[in-house]
């Protein structure tokens, strides 16, 4: 028998050898290793193209932002040489044509890896410093100078360096590179006669810290989007496995005992003596239980199905199915207004409250008949429930019941009264739901 891996059923496994020849003997028909291949082929074998596809995507992400860091170097390249040409720097002398081929440099320098965006800011930072001092230094040598020199001023590139820095670095790198930033963006608006603090610390928090606290922010944030994503996709994993332990436990306790109910009670149904008679009341109260047993189990499977996600919950019972609640429940059913089509959610609940309250007519009643209302309104559905008042219903109970017809309520804006009527003998249950028609 071919060896499996009990962990990973998706790793490979060593084949069956011929002892004298050495070669791979393929599993027969029916053999454990051939089922164990069709188990591989069938569950690995999408594993691994779904692996070979996220590998894929991600490699065309890696591809699209390598594409968009080439698209921001050449901008600011084309930007920071206009700037350079406007700010009157002669670009046909040496000088000129030197320091702009060390702006385009910096500037193609966006293009390598963030993890060298630390390193990147220091080159723009000394260029910077470099090219306002050149220019400061060309223009005093012919006369001109006198005044702050405002070109290095105009570099694009040192912004985006900037934003990296804060963007990608950690902690002290960043920190190093911020202060480089700030060094060069200082000292090249120091360079002219006489500079005053407010231009210069307005020059650094706009060129350097700025583009920085931006980087900074937009890492944090990501961080943060990221937490959110994995705790929502945590919290997901968890409701998933909860769904599956309830409808484990619905399927193997409730639903095997709900099942041994029908069917016993209709063997006792069928094995009555002929004197008590087919349509007495033990006859009657046992086809009672077989119906409620069937809707129960019917119910049941509509819950199986939406806790495994295999339904939305569209085949869940209404209010037009009351009358098959009301065949397995002795009740006066009454209808004010005219029955209309409502909302599926809304349908949906207001079935389990009129079955909650049926319940509770049973549990907790006199042994009468109880009554049951239903009221459309205009743009309302009410329902009221009637009983008497048996010595049970004073016993201090759960209150499960009338808290989840609350709840089912409190879902729709509805409104929830119970209590004893006037004449203390009879309690009454009513529950209002807005419709949301117009």
């Amino acid at each position: 028998m071919t060896p499996r891996n009990e962990l990973n059923p998706c790793l490979p496994t060593p084949c069956r050898r011929n002892r004298r020849s050495g070669t791979c003997l393929l599993p027969r028909p029916g053999d454990p290793a051939a089922t164990w291949a069709r188990i591989i082929e069938r569950v690995c074998l999408p594993r691994r193209l779904a692996g070979s596809l996220g590998a894929a995507r991600g490699r065309g992400v890696e591809r699209a932002l390598a594409g968009q860091s080439v698209l921001i170097a050449a901008v600011c390249v084309a930007v920071d040489a206009a700037a350079m040409a406007m700010g009157g720097l002669p670009l046909r002398s040496p000088v000129g044509a030197a320091l702009l081929v060390l702006v385009v440099l910096v500037d193609a320098a966006l293009v390598l890896p963030v993890r060298l965006a630390g390193w990147v800011a220091l080159a723009h930072a000394v260029v910077r410093v470099g090219v306002t001092a050149a220019v400061w230094g060309v223009v005093s040598l012919h006369g001109t100078g006198g005044g702050p020199v405002s070109v290095g001023d105009r570099q694009v590139g040192f912004l985006i360096a900037g934003y990296r820095a804060g963007a990608w670095l950690r902690r002290w790198p960043a920190a190093l590179s911020l202060g480089a930033l700030v060094a060069g963006a200082a000292i090249s608006r120091c360079f002219g006669a006489d500079p005053e603090p407010l231009p210069v610390l307005v020059a650094v928090a706009a060129n350097a810290v700025l583009p920085w606290l931006v980087g900074r922010y937009t890492t944090a944030r990501r961080a943060h989007v990221d937490e959110l994503r994995h705790r929502r996709e945590s919290v997901a994993a968890a409701v998933a496995r909860d769904r599956t332990v309830i409808a484990r436990d619905l399927h193997d306790v409730i639903s095997h005992h709900v099942s041994a109910i029908g069917v016993h009670a209709g063997a006792a149904r069928l094995g009555l003596d002929a004197r008590d008679g087919a349509g007495g009341p033990v006859a009657r109260s046992l086809s009672a239980v077989e119906v409620a047993s069937r809707a129960a189990m019917a119910d049941l499977r509509t819950m199986l199905d939406v806790l495994h996600g295999n339904s939305d919950g569209a085949g869940q019972p209404g209010l037009a199915n009351l009358d098959e609640l009301v065949a397995a429940t002795p009740v006066r059913l009454t209808v004010h207004g005219g029955a209309r089509r409502l909302p599926g959610a809304v349908d949906v609940a207001l079935y389990r409250v009129a079955q909650e309250m049926l319940t509770n007519a049973l549990r907790h009643g006199d042994g009468t008949v109880p009554d049951l209302e239903i009221r459309y309104g205009a743009d309302t559905v009410s329902l009221v429930a009637r009983n008497g008042i048996g010595p049970a219903a004073r016993l201090a109970g759960t209150g499960r019941g009338l808290a989840g017809v609350r709840t089912r309520a409190a879902m729709f804006d509805g409104t929830v009264s119970f209590g004893p009527d006037a004449t203390g003998r009879r309690w009454e249950t009513a529950v209002t739901v807005p419709t949301g028609e117009d």
